[in-house]
């Protein structure tokens, strides 16, 4: 076992994929320069030299190259796209949407897309349009699968699960989660390291996880949300209040088995996301959890979230605008009824 932060579990996990398969081979934005960065956050560091030819390093241009990785997942190789921000995501979107997700449905399952896409998110002191969460615009598009690690070690092995699967994944990842060190460093960032086995690993790309056991209500959370989620849940159990919480970790297809299962022994939910509250990834899952299990509900479900305004600049505002530790707390508090 050794501990690693999720940039550098990604990074093992991508070298690791690129020595196992040579179909696989990784296109992006500032990915390939000898003596760079290895992307926006360090992922992809020093790779360039291990993997000269399969580093390929692009413009500024996403629609251009999520194309040429489609293309490439349709005549067999295994692509990992890379772009700087999630929210330019929205350039490529033709591409994911139209092309990437519906061509394997459209070919009546003759032609398989192999393809991930790596996209990080989260408000980080960057403003409106590097900082948005991503999520909501993507999970309701069917035949793409969608996670959001908040680990080193599930970082790694949903990358690598991802990899070797037949259809379009898109994985999630905040940069205040990275743990990258040097010029890439964020302030604010929390500590997601994780012991890392030295074997082979992959995790399930449609499994939550348990975090914490509890009883009187379930916490459902993902990314920086999660670990905001068990310190609030900490300061609940010094009060009495054992809050159980889920990573929900796949946002496409949700596990309404593992959430069911907590939600039936707590009756009671929060849910907890960093993006705005209205048509959000936790919109769907409260919809979710009420079709599915209201006969367990005890409360109303409660919702915590940013609100429906752009993400601001300014660090002082940013902090307001996004989700804390004590609104998480109060919100459990009012939905447990402790």
């Amino acid at each position: 076992m050794k501990r690693l932060g999720i940039a550098e579990a990604l990074r093992e996990a991508i070298a690791e994929e690129m020595e196992r398969d040579e179909r696989v081979f990784c296109i992006g934005e500032d990915i390939g320069v000898p003596g760079g960065w290895g992307g926006a956050f360090t992922v992809t560091l020093g790779l360039e030299k291990k993997f000269p030819d399969r580093m390929i390093d692009t413009p500024i241009a996403e629609l251009g190259f999520f194309g040429i990785a489609v293309g490439a997942a349709l005549m067999g190789m295994r692509p990992i796209v890379d772009v700087q921000y999630g929210d330019f995501l929205f350039l490529a979107s033709d591409q994911i949407i139209n092309n990437a997700a519906k061509l394997r449905y459209m070919s009546g399952g003759a032609a398989k897309v192999p393809l991930v896409m790596r996209a990080p998110i989260g408000a980080t002191g960057r403003g409106s349009q590097h900082a948005q969460s991503m999520e909501r615009y993507f999970t309701g598009v069917p035949g793409l699968k969608v996670v959001a690690p908040s680990n080193a070690h599930d970082a790694k092995g949903l990358l690598k699960a991802a990899v070797r699967d037949d259809n379009p994944v898109l994985i999630f990842e905040h940069k205040l989660l990275y743990g990258s060190r040097g010029a890439r460093a964020e302030s604010g960032a929390t500590d997601a390291t994780s012991e890392i086995p030295e074997r082979d690993y992959t995790v399930p790309l449609d499994k939550a996880a348990l975090r914490r056991p509890g009883s009187h209500v379930t916490i459902l959370a993902w990314l920086l949300m999660l670990h905001h989620s068990l310190a609030a849940a900490a300061i609940l159990s010094a009060e009495g209040i054992e809050a159980e919480v889920v990573d929900v970790r796949s946002l496409s297809p949700l596990d309404y088995q593992t959430i069911g299962a907590s939600v039936r022994k707590t009756g009671r939910v929060v849910i907890v996301e960093e993006g705005p509250k209205t048509g959000g990834v936790g919109a769907e899952l409260a919809a979710g959890v009420m079709e599915r299990f209201s006969d367990s509900l005890m409360a109303p479900v409660g919702r915590v979230a940013s609100p429906d305004v752009p993400v601001p600049f300014a660090p002082v505002l940013e902090n307001v605008y996004r989700p804390s530790v004590p609104l998480i707390v109060d919100a459990a508090r009012r939905v447990a009824g402790l």
